[in-house]
């Protein structure tokens, strides 16, 4: 006898089907956002070796010392900037905007450095504002920090009259020591000797074992010998500074340090102070959902996760973590940060300050972008420091008119 449609086993047939199809399309989504987060942990770590001209150049005037630049968030900042162009084969230093609509941003050209800037078609701007110690005129040391990895490179620049002050300089992910080389003026109006290092995986400082970041987990270590190498030439007092990731590793090495008790205060520009909190921020660039994030954090935070990153020791995020660790933070910090970073959110940075404003002095931008601040308002950027190095240790060398610590936002 033929079963009517509609009824019997048709219907359990098709739904066992629809079962399958379902399970199948789960498992298929499973793999691809494995895949996805095992990407997305590989990139995290891995040091990139170029970065892209992201900026078109409409055109160039030598004669009348401009450039027209494609409108981005970042060319159109107000304040000098550094301009590599061609690949990185050429740098220019570019300052004030003369014109500015829609599409286009003209600048004038302050300098050009090296390269044929008038045949160049794209290029990107950066915070750089020297290449090396030489363009500050000051005199300078090559010197070598000794760590476990290796001899890494560092530049020694020593105060007008030391007294025994130093600053460490960190530089961050992607970027090397010509980052910090501006803030070196500044510290060294106050008296401190500036000492700008490389770390390992940089591109200067050696490789480590596995080539790849900690993402502070590890790197700190190379501060610490720099933390050493300053007390052998005479550091009695000493400030770390870090820049983006380097902000994570000098947060390691002031609460990891076995010689914590030389450092006298951390400043923070654009840190990293929670990197799930980055990891999701970038995901969310891409169009990820949060999840995948959290499962490459998850995968870097592994032992088998070396299968897939490369790396030797899994990262430890819960130690990397400042907002949950505010507690445990015992030195002053000027934090300094803008809301429009486009890189490393300032919502970590707001966190701690919230959490600890008995110990941490937040200066927060609304417009500058990442790593940018000094660039886009160099005298309220030196002026917060130097108010601050006053405020933390008031001496009449470094007495100024005015109260001390007070810090005008931005």
């Amino acid at each position: 006898m033929r079963e009517r449609a509609g009824s019997g086993r048709y219907p359990r047939r098709f739904l066992a089907v629809s079962g399958i199809a379902v399970a199948g399309a789960t498992v298929l989504l499973g793999i691809a956002g494995g895949v996805l987060a095992a990407v997305m942990a590989r990139r995290i770590v891995t040091p990139s070796t170029t970065r892209s001209d992201d900026v078109r150049i409409h055109s160039v005037d030598l004669v009348a010392g401009t450039i027209t630049l494609q409108s981005t968030a970042d060319s159109v900042l107000q304040g000098d900037y550094s301009f590599w162009f061609s690949g990185d084969t050429g740098h220019a230093h570019l300052g004030e905007i003369l014109r500015l609509t829609p599409t286009k941003v003209t600048r004038r050209i302050l300098r050009v450095d090296h390269g044929d800037l008038a045949r160049a078609e794209r290029g990107r701007l950066g915070g750089y504002s020297y290449l090396g110690p030489w363009d500050l005129g000051f005199a300078f040391e090559d010197v070598l920090v000794s760590t476990d990895v290796g001899d890494a490179p560092a530049w020694l620049i020593p105060a007008e009259e030391p007294d025994g002050r130093w600053v460490i300089q960190v530089h961050g992910r992607g970027v090397q020591r010509q980052e910090t080389l501006r803030a070196t003026p500044v510290f060294r109006d106050a008296g401190f000797t500036s000492l700008l290092v490389s770390y390992r995986n940089d591109g200067e400082a050696p490789r480590s074992g596995d080539g790849r970041y900690s993402l502070g987990d590890a790197e700190w270590q190379d501060v610490d010998a720099a933390i050493a190498f300053a007390v052998h030439r005479g550091a009695t007092e000493i400030v770390l500074m870090g820049w983006s990731m380097g902000g994570a590793i000098v947060l390691q090495s002031a609460t990891r340090s076995t010689l914590r008790d030389r450092i006298v205060g951390i400043v923070l520009d654009s840190p990293v102070i929670d990197w799930a909190d980055v990891a999701r921020f970038h995901g969310g660039l891409l169009g990820l959902p949060a999840v995948i994030a959290s499962s490459a954090l998850e995968v870097l935070g592994r032992r088998w996760g070396k299968i897939i990153t490369g790396q030797t020791q899994p990262i430890d995020f819960g130690r990397l973590d400042f907002v949950t660790r505010a507690a445990e933070l015992d030195l002053p910090v000027l934090l300094m940060h803008s809301d429009d970073d486009g890189f490393v959110p300032a919502t970590g940075s707001r966190a701690l300050a919230g959490r600890r404003p008995d110990i941490v002095t937040f200066l927060p931008f609304a417009v500058a972008r990442h790593t940018k601040l000094w660039n886009y308002d160099r005298e309220g950027w030196n002026q917060a420091i130097t108010n601050w190095l006053v405020e933390i240790a008031p001496t009449e060398r470094m007495s100024l008119p005015g109260r001390p610590g007070e810090v005008a936002a931005t």
